[in-house]
This record gives structure tokens, C-alpha cells and sequence, in this order.
């Protein structure tokens, strides 16, 4: 007996061993990884001072009326993210795709990632541009942000487009993110171990292997950033903060909409009744995933130009 349990402490022991050993080769290996790849990434879009923090934002196109995009919560690198939409835009529209701080190339941001915060930024790189009127085109959780900014800037904003954006009332709006486990993980890099087993959300989509490399690279840099720690620890008190508001009523809304309700119950009826209280607002329903900015981009971009070209000019 034992010798059985020595033996069986040596093989514990050499377990432990081995698993620190690892964890201690990932974490060298990820922090080398990190700096290489960070050095060998590529500027694009254009640096716009916000509060002291380089902000960077995608501009291009030439039209008359112009969009913002305003990305998803944990996109990390918007302005490559929307490269489909954009390049389905810019024919008609300027386009200009901002990356909020804390995403993309812009800076750290350092503060809480409330919707204030991150509507009062976005509007500061925007008046340093000059731009002063635009239709809001945002994904997923901007539906959110969308509230505090048009609230705030009423007379900028000329319309907002939704692409399967989120709804105050949605269920599983207070639900906890696991954001410390995640740090630790990205620290002893696990995060990159995860990631090279996950699939690619962008192997089959209209990208070019640069793009999907910058993406790959930036997704890795800002995960379980502090920032993004703080979005998602801010997220429920965000969408409860948005219970209070709802969209000017004579402010055009399009919703693009995943037919299969994402798994959100009610998301349909939701987003129906966001729908009902606009003078001028329209809903459709499309059939694909969140991301349908990623496979339907030229369908979006029909329908908006179908929309917006219907409204009296402002």
C-alpha cells in the first residue's frame, strides 16, 4: 500500500510538473508571439486625436451623405471587419468606420466603457473630422450605444440602420461575463492555445489574407483587455441605462434582422415593436448569422440605399 501511494505521488507530482512546465512554456510563448506580432501590423484608416488617445477610423467613399459604422461588442478590429459592407457603400456614401478605443488601432481608452463614454468619443473623432450629419449604421450591441448618441446629438444624426442590433428589453441582457477567468487565461496563454483550436469566422468569407491576418492578431491583442473587461462588466447597467430612452419618433430606423431570432426570445416582436414607434421605420428579416454584415453585404447595402434615398432631405 504504500508503495502504491508513493507511486502514485511521484506520477501526481509528475503531472503538476509537466502542466507548470507547460503553462510556463505558453506564457513565454505568448508574450514572444504578442510582441513579433504587434510589430508586424499595418496601418490603415487614419489616427484622429480624442482626449489625448489616438482614434482610428476607416474613411472612404465620396458621396453626398454619409454612414458611421459603429461595430459589435468584442470586434476587434472594426474597420477590417466591415471591409465587405464598405466596399458595398462607398460607391454611394462616404463610410466611416470607427474603431471605438480599446479596439482596432485606435489607443487604449483607460476609462469605463459606459455608453456615455463611448458615444462622447466617437463624436469627438467625428466633430474633428468635420463631420456633422450622417446616418448611424451599427451591429449587435451599438443598437445600445446608438440610444445614448442620438439622445445626445439629436440634430447630427439623420437616421440609424441596425444590422441585427441589440434592444434594451432583450433577455440575458444582465448576464455576467467571465472576464477574470478569461484574463488569467490570456496571461498564462491559453487564449492563444483556445484560439489555434477554435475555427476561423473569417476561412470562407471575401476577406484577403492580410485582413484575416491583422484580424487574428488584433483579436488575440485586445482579448480580455481591460477595456474589454469593462464593456462587458458595464453591459448590463448599459442596456439598463438604455431602458430610459428610445429613438426620437420622426428618426428613420432600418432594422436588419436574423430571421432565426438568434436565440433570443422574442427577438422578432422586439425588435418589431422598436419598430412601431418610428414615423418612418422598416424592419427585414434576413436569413444568416449575427455577423450579417460578413455574408450579406450587398443585400444590406441595396436596402439601405433604397431606404435613405426615400427620405425628404433634412
Amino acid at each position: 500500500m504504500k508503495k502504491f501511494l508513493k507511486v502514485t505521488a511521484i506520477v501526481i507530482g509528475t503531472i503538476l510538473a509537466l502542466f507548470a512546465l507547460g503553462l510556463g512554456t505558453t506564457t513565454v510563448v505568448n508574450a514572444v508571439a504578442t510582441g513579433s506580432e504587434t510589430k508586424n501590423l499595418k496601418p490603415y484608416g487614419e489616427l484622429i486625436e480624442v482626449d489625448g488617445k489616438n482614434m482610428n477610423v476607416v474613411d472612404r467613399g465620396a458621396g453626398e451623405q454619409t454612414i458611421v459604422l459603429l461595430p459589435g461588442l468584442g470586434t476587434a478590429a472594426p474597420g477590417l471587419d466591415f471591409e465587405p459592407l464598405i466596399a458595398q457603400l462607398e460607391d454611394r456614401f462616404r463610410v466611416i468606420a470607427v474603431e471605438p478605443l480599446g479596439t482596432g488601432l485606435s489607443d487604449e481608452a483607460g476609462t469605463a466603457r459606459t455608453s456615455e463614454n463611448i458615444a462622447r468619443e466617437v463624436h469627438g473623432a467625428l466633430s474633428t473630422m468635420g463631420v456633422r450629419s450622417y446616418s448611424l449604421m451599427g451591429h449587435s450591441i451599438a443598437g445600445i450605444y446608438a440610444l445614448t448618441y442620438v439622445n445626445e446629438f439629436p440634430e447630427e444624426v439623420t437616421a440609424f440602420i441596425g444590422i441585427d442590433s441589440s434592444v434594451p428589453n432583450q433577455p440575458g441582457a444582465d448576464s455576467e461575463y467571465p472576464t477574470e477567468s478569461m484574463q488569467q487565461l490570456k496571461a498564462l496563454g491559453l487564449l492563444r492555445v483556445l484560439d489555434g483550436l477554435a475555427p476561423d469566422m473569417y476561412t470562407d468569407l471575401d476577406y484577403t489574407p492580410e485582413m484575416k491576418d491583422q484580424m487574428h492578431v488584433l483579436a488575440l491583442r485586445h482579448a480580455a483587455s481591460d477595456d474589454l473587461g469593462s464593456e462587458m462588466n458595464l453591459a448590463g447597467e448599459n442596456f439598463a441605462a438604455a431602458r430610459e430612452l428610445s429613438f426620437p419618433a420622426d428618426l428613420p430606423v432600418l432594422l436588419f434582422v436574423v430571421s432565426e431570432g438568434e436565440d433570443v426570445e422574442g427577438w422578432i416582436p422586439l425588435h418589431e415593436e422598436q419598430i412601431a414607434a418610428q414615423t418612418t421605420g422598416r424592419m427585414i428579416l434576413m436569413d444568416g448569422d449575427h455577423y450579417l454584415h460578413h455574408t450579406l453585404a450587398p443585400q444590406i447595402a441595396a436596402e439601405t440605399v433604397s431606404f435613405l434615398d426615400a427620405l425628404p432631405a433634412r
